[in-house]
């Protein structure tokens, strides 16, 4: 039966053959390795992912095609919202994840993750051009923001390739990338939520010098240390705001 895309999950399944070998290719998975696929679909990059693994966990939300991919002897099956995923439950370390992410929820996708980074090899994700370009955006560009910054704490990134909108059924109406993140072996150790915060109010006006913005923020937490308030969000690097939270805590 043919299986027709829903618009509430954000569904948009690659078609494009060349594409597929690409990303697999990129992916360079190797027989027995533990894999986890987000957002399966139609099965177009789990049946060549799962002939080089031998077995793959998949994820996936529509009940419709989750009873589809039971059928398959090589997968494992969670029926579930990714976002109320436990991944330690499926592998404690050593752990590839991959996956055309729904665009919609992408960004929750991602910091959902990071708990888990400790017990991930790599992560390989379709994602939005905008956001890639977002998550690997150097300091002095406009793409640079609070994603940025949360997400190089814990992981080194590369777009990996570029994908246009004729490569899906239905055809997103943004261009798409790969996006390679390979987390840090000893990331710096800090509360991920004071950071969360911190950057959130710093990037909040970003085209004013942050004294406008991040100066009251710490003042009414008292801070009294040397961070450069004389500059912009976008100016400062990822490791500042992260001595700074560092102090803070």
């Amino acid at each position: 039966m043919r299986h027709i895309p829903r618009k509430r999950f954000g569904q948009h399944f690659l078609t494009d053959a060349t594409i597929i070998g690409a990303i697999v290719d990129a992916i360079a998975p190797e027989a027995g390795q533990q894999m986890v696929e987000i957002g399966p679909g139609l099965a177009a990059m789990t049946q060549p992912l799962v002939e080089r693994l031998g077995h793959l966990t998949v994820i996936e939300l529509d009940r419709d095609l989750a009873a589809r991919l039971r059928g398959h002897g090589q997968l494992t099956v969670v029926e579930s919202d990714v976002l109320r995923v436990d991944f330690s439950q499926i592998s404690q370390s050593g752990l590839r994840v991959v996956g055309n992410l729904p665009y919609n929820i992408s960004t929750p996708i991602l910091f959902h993750l990071l708990p888990f980074a400790h017990g991930v090899i790599d992560q390989h994700f379709m994602l939005q051009k905008e956001v890639v370009d977002r998550m690997v955006a150097k300091p002095c560009t406009a793409d640079y923001g609070r994603l940025s910054v949360i997400l190089q704490w814990r992981y080194a990134m590369e777009n990996v390739l570029h994908v246009p909108p004729e490569a899906f059924n239905p055809p997103p109406r943004v261009q798409s990338a790969l996006v390679r993140m390979l987390p840090h072996a000893k990331p710096v150790a800090l509360d991920v939520l004071l950071l969360s915060a911190l950057v959130q109010v710093a990037f909040s006006q970003r085209r004013k010098l942050m004294r406008h913005s991040l100066g009251p923020w710490l003042a009414q937490r008292s801070y009294d240390g040397n961070f450069d308030l004389a500059r912009r969000a976008e100016e400062v690097p990822v490791q500042a705001y992260l001595d700074l939270v560092r102090e803070l805590a």
